[in-house]
């Protein structure tokens, strides 16, 4: 980490002269922090700012308050699982840099080279059917290991269930918050949080210990969008957050995708909604990847070129085919919960669901109030 630039950075982020809007245009416009601060005062003048505004610019003196802050910062990020990532820094998404406020500095906990992985935004309703959490799941899980980074917002119901799909396939993801990078929101999420920031990364750009307020939700939306190539809504109302997601995407000049719903739904209104407007309907990941033009792999690129044995795929494919017969036949048509499911089959939950959805999208069984029917 570059302390100095680093401190530079924040000096300016916690000053109250100089708001982040203004900040962040003008790193579009100059690029980096140092170009700005060369600026001759008369360009600085006729762009609007006062003489206070380009002390700060410049490097003025800092107050109290805003030098405590930028120590406390600083010391924060010297442990090892924590950054500072600023604007010019080769870990800031390049995508990131291409909307219309790009935040000058993110917070980051966990791996910031993940931040410069191709990233695809999952997000949907936290008040999500079971319908939109399988789905959810099964997308992350299988974009992921075509080679997309999961990002979403760690929020209950569809964000948890994409970032848990990605980190079964044993691929990391990223969460953009709407709270400071030191806190967990919701607390439920922090089993999920601690594997993320060990396989991923826990991004913010909000200073350290800001509590979950309301507003700033919608504000970090933006960033999910901004990084992202593009962006499925699995499940949403027809007043959901997601579709802020949304909205900024297309904004953004970046792809929505929406996976369609019960009509009689609440939460695929909002879906339902992205489609007639033009958004793209998904029944598979291929539908996203093709869009994307990516190919869906399940092993690492060169793997199979270099002549490895088929064999384990072979094996795998096999002993998938033996899960969903015993899953089949412990389902029988009469039904069942997944607790039978699960005592009968021996099969563990994350694998379990994963058959499940895959059985479920294949047309084999259905869901019925909380049971699951075999159908062919």
């Amino acid at each position: 980490m570059d302390t100095e630039n680093v401190s530079q950075y924040l000096s300016l982020y916690h000053g109250t002269s100089i708001s982040t809007p203004v900040f962040a245009r003008l790193l579009r416009e100059f690029g980096t922090l140092n170009s700005v601060r060369n600026l001759p005062q008369q360009q600085l003048l006729s762009l609007g700012f006062a003489i206070a505004q380009i002390v700060d610019l410049q490097g003025g003196q800092q107050d109290t308050a805003v030098r405590q802050l930028v120590e406390r910062d600083l010391i924060w990020a010297a442990c090892p699982q924590n950054s500072i990532v600023t604007y010019e820094s080769r870990y800031y998404p390049a995508l990131l840099k291409e909307i219309q406020c790009p935040p000058p500095l993110l917070y980051v906990v966990g791996q910031k080279s993940k931040l410069i992985t191709p990233q695809f935004a999952i997000v949907g309703s936290r008040k999500s059917s079971n319908y939109g959490k399988r789905n959810a799941y099964w997308m992350a899980n299988e974009l992921s290991q075509a080679g997309l980074t999961i990002c979403s917002g760690m929020a209950k119901g569809i964000d948890s269930h994409a970032h848990q799909g990605a980190l079964d396939a044993a691929c990391p993801t990223i969460a953009v918050v709407g709270t400071g990078a030191d806190r967990i929101y919701p607390a439920c999420n922090s089993r999920l949080a601690q594997q993320i920031s060990m396989e991923g990364a826990i991004v913010s750009e909000f200073p350290l210990g800001t509590a979950p307020l309301t507003y700033n939700f919608p504000r970090r939306n933006r960033i999910i969008s901004g990084m992202s190539l593009g962006t499925l809504v699995v499940e949403a109302s027809a007043k959901s957050g997601s579709l802020i997601t949304s909205r900024f995407a297309m904004e953004q000049n970046r792809d929505v995708f929406a996976f369609p719903g019960p009509i009689t739904s609440q939460t695929s209104r909002g879906c339902h909604s992205l489609i007639k407007d033009g958004a793209k309907l998904v029944e598979k990941p291929e539908d996203i990847l093709e869009e994307l033009g990516l190919d869906l792999r399940h092993t690492p690129p060169g793997e199979e070129q270099a002549g490895g044995d088929s064999s384990g795929l072979e094996q795998k494919q096999q002993d998938s085919i033996h899960l969903e017969q015993q899953i089949l036949r412990t389902m029988g048509y009469q039904g069942c919960v997944m607790q039978v499911l699960l005592e009968d089959t021996g099969i563990g939950l994350q694998q379990l669901n994963m058959q499940l959805l895959q059985l479920e999208m294949r047309g084999r069984i259905i869901t019925e109030a909380g049971r699951y029917f075999r159908i062919n």
